[in-house]
């Protein structure tokens, strides 16, 4: 899967050296459909797993503090990472809170008049899912499950399920999948307060 993004992400730049400019309005609005294609799309996944909700209600508001945590990390980190490089807090923060949804956050922040800072959201939150491959079972076996869950974002309810579900447990898949749902709820209303 993330070879397949990173060719999508090569061809792409090669065939905009080629796209006249005047055909920027008509990408950027075709990117917007997609974009909401794609949510209509996660909805449709949270709709098919009728038996996470009641998962959800039997382990209570606890299943919240992984999410809780994955968000409060990704601040406190983007917050961090400012000090380090030339964004500004706020631009690095918009980076940062994509939280691994690099499909989403990099066409928001590109439409949002800054193409540049949209290209580093869509890598950062490509590297952050290549990282999470690496590192969930280091994390599983050396750390706790939760942890596990946690370098992964909004992908732990789909791609990296599998990997997490493979080196964890049935309740920490069940946990997974519900941090990532929530995550990937949030994501489209956080990162436009940064961008």
């Amino acid at each position: 899967m993330s070879i397949c993004i990173v060719i999508a992400l090569v061809i792409g730049v090669f065939a905009g050296m080629f796209v006249p400019s005047e055909h920027k309005e008509v990408i950027n609005s075709l990117s917007s459909v997609i974009l909401y294609i794609l949510i209509f799309y996660v909805g449709i996944d949270l709709g098919l797993n009728k038996d996470i909700f009641p998962k959800i209600k039997s382990m209570g508001v606890k299943v919240l503090l992984v999410p809780l945590g994955e968000i409060i990390g990704s601040f406190i980190g983007g917050a961090l990472l400012s000090f380090f490089v030339s964004e500004t807090m706020k631009e690095s923060l918009s980076v940062t809170m994509g939280m691994g949804w690099y499909s989403f956050s990099g066409i928001l922040i590109s439409e949002a008049g800054n193409p540049a800072l949209g290209a580093l959201a869509f890598l950062s939150n490509v590297f952050r899912e290549v990282l999470a491959f690496i590192t969930i079972p280091f994390a599983a076996k050396h750390l706790n499950y939760y942890c596990a869950v946690a370098t992964a974002g909004a992908t732990s309810m789909d791609t990296t399920l599998g990997v997490i579900s493979r080196n964890t447990n049935g309740k920490t898949a069940v946990v997974s999948f519900i941090s990532g749902m929530v995550i990937t709820m949030l994501v489209p209303v956080i990162v436009p307060i940064f961008v």
